[in-house]
């Protein structure tokens, strides 16, 4: 399976630069997997689409402040990009530029907040000790900047506008942006309608950056990223694929943990654990029976995983039509709901 089979040409334009002014205005294009049929809605007509017995299950991780700026101390800028805790004061960063931080290099961030570079990791990124006067959870979060995609240009007036309003669990260096639509007032409307809400927890990871470089999808290798899963949510699953309720995944970051905590057909099993879990075309879906995702770049291992549940070709259709439609696409743009 080639990698240019998943890719498309997107106007500029259409990539949006910012949030809407409310969060659940945006449009919602929905795709129903069996026929290819489309439907252009708006996203609160999301609750006309489920029914008694179905449950989302969403991810509630947190955006850290992964992006520090510092100087060396012979004056030179440096770029330090937090990736995840790696023990004790030592995280796994990207350093730019690396070729100017080898092992030993020492960062200064602010006042009293510094860090070593000391060696290199097997992803290409670096390991880094963090010295600092207060804790370093307080450090990163008075001198760090939440991270933005690179192909948002402007500034966010708000950084909790990267935010999911149900966000409590930190560890991500970019959002679960599916997420970013739901409001207090979607959430309560689907409990009313009696749909069940529940949480796991998945930090994304640098698999969020690092592009596909083979020309074949299949030799693609993605980065291990760490979830939790609670006995609850394990055991709000098995309830509704006994039964007739459907399994709605909110993000393709909730669509690897349920599939990667699979245990047979209908059951996943609770507990924390690393997935490396890529999932393309050919892939048979165990638990997800639909999913509310954004329009997400050409080329990458989401739109991949998208065509593995809803059909190359139906997606491929659908994302010619939200371009036709003016839709807007990446982190900030619309959402999309893939279902029967």
């Amino acid at each position: 399976m080639k990698v240019s089979d998943f890719d498309y040409d997107l106007p500029p334009e259409l990539i949006a630069q910012e949030p809407l002014a409310c969060r659940d205005a945006s449009r919602l294009l929905v795709l129903h997997r069996e026929t290819g049929a489309v439907e252009h809605r708006q996203f609160l007509d999301l609750i006309s689409y489920t029914r008694p017995g179905d449950i989302f299950v969403f991810n509630n991780s947190r955006v850290i402040r992964a992006r520090l700026r510092g100087r060396k101390k012979t004056g030179g800028s440096i770029e330090v990009f937090l990736l995840r805790p790696a023990g004790g004061d030592l995280w796994e960063v990207l350093v730019k530029p690396g070729r100017k931080a080898p092992p030993g290099t020492e960062v200064l961030f602010g006042d009293g907040f510094s860090g070593i570079v000391l060696d290199r990791t097997a992803t290409g990124g670096r390991l880094c000790r963090l010295i600092s006067a207060i804790p370093v959870q307080e450090a990163i979060e008075r001198w760090g900047e939440v991270p933005l995609p690179p192909y948002i240009k402007r500034e966010l007036q708000s950084p909790e506008r990267y935010q999911t309003v149900y966000a409590s669990e930190p560890g991500s260096v970019a959002a679960p942006t599916a997420g970013l639509h739901f409001t207090p007032r979607v959430l309560s409307a689907l409990e009313e309608s009696g749909v069940g809400l529940y949480y796991i927890t998945l930090h994304v990871g640098i698999g969020t950056f690092r592009p596909v470089r083979t020309e074949e999808v299949e030799r693609h290798v993605m980065h291990e990223e760490h979830y939790h899963v609670s006995d609850e949510v394990a055991a709000a699953v098995a309830q509704a694929k006994a039964g007739s309720g459907r399994v709605f995944a909110v993000g393709t970051t909730v669509v690897r943990t349920l599939e990667s905590a699979a245990c047979g057909e209908g059951r996943i099993s609770p507990g924390d654990g690393w997935t490396s879990l890529f999932i393309y075309p050919g892939y048979r879906f165990r638990i997800v029976d639909a999913m509310v995702t954004n329009f997400h770049l050409p080329r990458s291992t989401l739109i991949m995983m998208v065509s593995a549940f809803a059909g190359r070709e139906n997606v491929s259709r659908a994302y010619r039509e939200a371009i036709n439609e003016r839709y807007r696409f990446y982190s900030f743009g619309d959402a999309m709901l893939v279902v029967d």
